[in-house]
C-alpha cells in the first residue's frame, strides 16, 4: 500500500504499532452505535484533505482513484442520515458541487481521461442518496441532488450499445481508454439501481421502462445466473458469450436495492422473488465458520484484494440496509446478517496507535489484520451505521416530502466528446469493476466461486 500528503503519516503510525483497544458496541444500545460510527468516520475522513487551501475539493490522495471519493461521500450522506450528526456536512457539499464537472452531469475535465460509466455512477448514487434521505440541498444557483442524478441517467442511457452483445452499457465511455470493450455487470447495475430510484422518486415511467430493459439485458447476457449470482463482465469483442464469473459483494448489493426499488413501485410478484433471490444468493458472501460475517470471497482470505476490492463491503452493507425500507418484508433476512457482521466489524477496529483503526477481515474474532485505509473504514462504517436503520424514515419522493429540485432534461446539453488526451494503459486506472484475465486467474485460480 503507498499513501501520500496526510495519508502516508497516518499509515506510518498505523503500521508502527497497535494498542488493542477496538470499539465498544452494543448493538442493542443505539447511543453506543452511533458513537462507533462517529469513531470510524473521523478515522475515515483523516485520509481526506480536499478541504484545505490549495487542495481539490471531492480527490482523495493516491492511491484512490477518484470513483471511491464518491463512494466515500456517499458514506458521509449516509452517516448525517443515520446519526443527525452534520460536522461532515459542508465537506461533503463542497466536493459534491465541486465534482459536477462544466456541464452538472459528473463528468469533470480533470477525470475525463479515465472516468468510466462505474466512476460516474457512484458520484450520481451519492446525490440520488442525497435527494432521498432530504440532505440539505445545495444553495439555490448550484445544481441540485436529483437533476445531478438524472443528469448522469440521460447521459447513460444515450450510451447504451446495441452494436454488440444485444446491448448493455460498456465499462469505459471512451474509445481510447483500455476497457471500453468490457461491459462489465457495476456499469450496467449502477444504471439499473440509478434508473429505479428515479423511477420511484420522480414517478416518471420512463426511469422505470429503463430498469426493466436492463435487468433484461443482464439476465439475458448471462451477467447473472438462476441463483441470483452476479458476475463481473464480459468482452464485447466476442459478442459477450463467455462471462468471467468471479463475484463482488457490490454486484449483488447494486441489484439487491434495484429490485427491491422495483418491487416499492410496482408491486409485482416478479420483483418479489427476485429480491428474494438476490438476498439469498448472497449467502456466498457470508461466512460458514463465523456465522452471518460478511467476506469479500474472491481475494479476502487470499489477501489479494486491491484498494478499490477493499471498500467493496462497504455497498453492500449500504444497499442492504436500504432494501429494508423500500421492501420492508425483507427486515427479518437482511438484519441478522447486518448485525451480525457490524458487531464483528466493530470488535476489529482494533489497530493502529489508536486503538481504533479498522482492518478488512470481520472474521478474525476481534484481532485488527494489519490493513486500513479509506475502502477499511468505510466499509466498517456502513455496515456499523445500518443497524441505525430502523430508527430513521425511509427514502422519500416527489409524493412524500422530498425538497430535491429535478431537471429531466439534465445533461442534455452535455456532450460525450474526450477532451484531448492521450491513450491510456491498464496502469493508469484500475477502475471499480475492470478485471483483466491475469488478475483473475492470480486471484482466483480456479476457485468455485468462477463456476456459472
Amino acid at each position: 500500500m503507498k499513501f501520500t500528503n496526510v495519508a502516508g503519516a497516518l499509515g506510518a503510525l498505523m503500521l508502527s504499532a497497535s494498542s488493542v483497544q477496538a470499539i465498544d458496541m452494543d448493538i442493542t444500545n443505539m447511543d453506543t452505535v452511533k458513537k462507533a460510527a462517529s469513531t470510524i468516520a473521523k478515522g475515515m475522513t483523516s485520509y481526506y484533505t480536499g478541504m484545505n487551501p490549495g487542495d481539490v475539493p471531492g480527490n482523495l490522495p493516491q492511491p484512490y482513484y477518484w470513483w471511491e471519493a464518491g463512494a466515500m461521500f456517499g458514506s458521509l450522506i449516509d452517516y448525517w442520515y443515520y446519526t443527525g450528526d452534520d460536522q461532515y456536512n459542508d465537506i461533503t457539499t463542497q466536493a459534491m458541487l465541486f465534482q459536477v464537472g462544466p456541464n452538472d452531469d459528473y463528468m469533470p475535465p480533470n477525470q475525463t481521461k479515465t472516468e468510466g460509466n462505474d466512476d460516474q455512477s457512484f458520484w450520481a448514487m451519492a446525490a440520488m442518496s442525497a435527494a432521498e434521505v432530504k440532505f440539505p440541498n445545495p444553495p439555490a444557483d448550484k445544481p441540485q441532488w436529483l437533476a445531478l442524478a438524472q443528469a448522469v441517467f440521460n447521459l447513460q442511457a444515450n450510451r447504451w450499445d446495441n452494436s454488440t452483445c444485444n446491448g448493455g452499457l460498456r465499462w469505459q465511455i471512451f474509445t481510447f481508454n483500455n476497457g471500453y470493450n468490457y461491459k462489465n455487470t457495476i456499469s450496467n447495475g449502477c444504471f439499473f439501481n440509478i434508473a429505479a430510484r428515479l423511477g420511484r422518486y420522480t414517478k416518471n415511467q420512463t426511469y422505470v421502462d429503463w430498469a426493466d430493459r436492463m435487468w433484461d439485458w443482464v439476465e439475458g447476457v448471462g451477467l447473472m445466473n438462476d441463483q441470483y449470482h452476479f458476475f463481473d463482465g464480459s468482452d464485447d469483442t466476442i459478442n459477450c458469450t463467455q462471462v468471467n464469473h468471479i463475484q463482488w459483494t457490490y454486484n449483488a448489493g447494486v441489484f439487491m436495492l434495484g429490485a427491491a426499488t422495483m418491487w416499492n413501485i410496482t408491486g409485482e410478484d416478479k420483483w418479489k422473488t427476485r429480491t428474494a433471490g438476490i438476498i439469498n444468493g448472497t449467502d456466498v458472501f457470508f461466512s460458514k465458520e463465523v456465522p452471518n460475517v460478511m467476506t469479500e470471497v474472491a481475494c479476502e482470505a487470499n489477501g489479494k484484494c486491491d484498494v478499490d476490492q477493499r471498500s467493496f463491503k462497504a455497498y453492500l452493507a449500504r444497499w442492504m440496509a436500504a432494501t429494508t425500507k423500500v421492501a420492508p418484508w425483507t427486515h427479518d433476512l437482511i438484519m441478522p446478517k447486518l448485525e451480525a457482521s457490524a458487531q464483528a466489524a466493530a470488535k476489529q477496529c482494533s489497530g493502529g496507535t489508536d486503538g481504533v483503526t479498522c482492518g478488512q477481515k470481520w472474521t478474525t474474532n476481534g484481532v485488527w489484520d494489519g490493513s486500513f485505509g479509506v475502502g477499511e473504514q468505510m466499509s466498517a462504517l456502513e455496515v456499523v451505521q445500518s443497524i441505525l436503520i430502523d430508527q430513521v424514515a425511509g427514502p422519500v419522493s416527489n409524493e412524500t416530502g422530498g425538497i430535491s429540485k429535478g431537471n429531466p432534461n439534465a445533461g442534455s446539453h452535455s456532450e460525450d466528446n474526450p477532451l484531448k488526451a492521450d491513450p491510456i494503459d491498464t496502469g493508469d486506472k484500475v477502475g471499480a469493476g475492470f478485471l483483466t484475465t491475469l488478475v483473475l486467474i492470480a486471484i482466483l485460480g480456479g476457485a468455485w466461486w468462477m463456476v456459472a
